[in-house]
């Protein structure tokens, strides 16, 4: 059983920058994959970013490869989204999740069986 838990969002302007933080409870966390994904109001859930168990694999939707990071720190049992050179289109509420095993679609949310209670992320123009 794993339990997830974001923070870091809020509002911030065009062209500034926020760090995600997912924080997972359980001993096995450093087992699972984690990805990032994001709701906006009236439109589905799309996926933003992932990593793998290692950390050594990492994968990103077009929309915010070159500007978003997502790392992890095994150690202390969480998942960063560095957000940079945000977008008014980048407001949503942002999800991690977790899931492991050999043949899971990171970027597919239907794959993932944890999820967080998400952060609202508002980018102004």
């Amino acid at each position: 059983q794993v339990q997830l838990v974001e923070s870091g969002g809020g509002l911030v302007q065009a062209g500034g920058s926020l760090r995600l933080s997912c924080a997972a409870s359980g001993r096995t966390f450093s087992t699972y994959g984690v990805g990032w994904f994001r709701q906006a109001p009236g439109k589905e859930r799309e996926f933003v970013a992932a990593v793998s168990w290692s950390g050594r694999s990492t994968y990103y939707a077009d929309s915010v490869k070159g500007r978003f990071t997502i790392s992890r720190d095994n150690g202390k049992n969480t998942v960063y989204l560095q957000m940079n050179s945000l977008k008014p289109e980048d407001t949503a509420v942002y999800y991690c999740a977790a899931d492991r095993g050999a043949t899971f679609d990171y970027k597919r949310s239907d794959d993932y069986t944890y999820w967080g209670q998400g952060t609202q992320v508002t980018v102004s123009s």
